[in-house]
């Protein structure tokens, strides 16, 4: 990246946390993607106080900005099983933490399984968690009545350009691993399983390129929007996935299982938008299927019969290519800052909250006198 870019970048992310500067310096755990834009972000949250780990997500790990990262900061390995098991996750908060006050930054509801466990036992205070997904957000609603606050910036306005711009990029790397193997999405349906934030901006995206897109969507709602955008609504996702040459799944609720596979047409390729325990259903393919990497983060099942292909493992697939969507990401990014801060002023219920209107102009101000002549 420019240096120019980069100071632009630093020079943001101090302004914002300057402005939301916590009266107190805290202690964050946070779970992160590990992308190229993302040291900046993570300097900033080491400036609310103190870093005391760093977890990045195993599926969106650039080496190379780890490295960089590393050097600075706590870096741990995330996985599920370490905030599925309450003991282990309480270990691993008193190993780094204790004693102190912590604000836990999610993705993903990871922590939302063992919350309780934590704010009951750790010997230090958790002062609350900003979560930065709709599948963290949905985690941590299941909960009912959270033992701390919980801030969620996934259906916040701020989020929105972002949203908007993974579902293109979703798009973007879908098509460019079909050309991989001299495919192309144009030329038969298009099936996107899913039309909320990110499966709306992959629908557009794939009609604007002239691809017949078919929608489905469990909720009416979305279907009659949908609808009124000019994609055929599809009655079942069987329905939506017969004869489609590209299946995009964005629902976050494992919308393609065995099942599924099977119904697909010959050479259908297959992503998604999330990570695959959260999309797919792999499980009993290997025991039908052979499977056989035809290009890189493409993968061929073939049985007697019938052949598709698997992009990114069935994990997000715009990874592949960075998940780029610009400076628009540095939006929710001092949102999420904000959210820290004003956790850590310790005056807030138990309970599920979002930042203000009046801060999120805010925010939208200071990043529009940074960023107004790029956008």
């Amino acid at each position: 990246m420019e240096t120019t870019a980069l100071a632009r970048r630093s020079s943001f992310f101090t302004r914002i946390t300057e402005t939301f500067a916590p009266k107190e310096p805290i202690a964050v755990i946070a779970i992160t993607h590990l992308l190229g834009e993302r040291p900046a972000f993570v300097d900033a949250v080491a400036g609310l106080g103190e870093l005391a780990a760093l977890l990045p997500k195993p599926k969106s790990v650039d080496p190379e900005t780890l490295n960089e990262v590393a050097a600075r900061h706590q870096v741990d390995q995330l996985t599920r099983e370490l905030f599925a098991d309450a003991e282990a996750a309480l270990a691993f908060l008193e190993k780094r933490a204790s004693n102190r006050s912590v604000v836990l930054l999610d993705v993903g509801g990871y922590f939302a399984p063992v919350l309780g466990h934590l704010c009951e036992h750790f010997s230090g205070r958790i002062v609350g968690v900003v979560e930065d997904t709709e599948n963290g957000h949905q985690r941590y609603l299941a909960l009912g009545d959270v033992p701390c606050p919980v801030y969620s910036v996934a259906r916040s306005p701020l989020k929105q350009p972002e949203d908007y711009l993974v579902g293109q990029s979703c798009a973007f790397s879908a098509e460019a691993l079909m050309r991989a193997v001299g495919d192309l999405p144009i030329g038969r349906p298009v099936a996107v399983i899913g039309h909320g934030k990110l499966g709306r901006a992959a629908a557009a995206t794939l009609q604007v390129k002239g691809s017949v897109v078919r929608v489905f969507d469990t909720d009416p709602v979305r279907a009659t929007q949908a609808l009124a955008a000019g994609y055929v609504v599809s009655a079942s996702c069987a329905e939506a996935i017969t004869g489609a040459g590209l299946v995009l799944c964005a629902t976050g609720n494992h919308s393609l299982g065995f099942d599924d596979f099977t119904k697909l047409a010959n050479g259908a390729h297959i992503a998604t938008v999330t990570s695959s325990e959260d999309e797919l259903d792999l499980s009993g393919l290997t025991d039908f299927y052979s499977e056989v990497a035809v290009a890189e983060h493409v993968t061929r099942y073939e049985t007697i019969g019938h052949y598709f292909y698997l992009h990114n493992g069935g994990n997000a697939v715009n990874f592949i290519h960075g998940a780029v969507v610009g400076p628009f990401i540095h939006l929710v990014q001092a949102e999420i800052l904000a959210a820290a801060a004003r956790l850590a002023a310790g005056s807030l219920d138990a309970g599920h909250h979002e930042m203000t209107t009046v801060d999120r102009q805010t925010i939208a101000a200071i990043w529009l006198d940074y960023y107004r002549s790029n956008a």
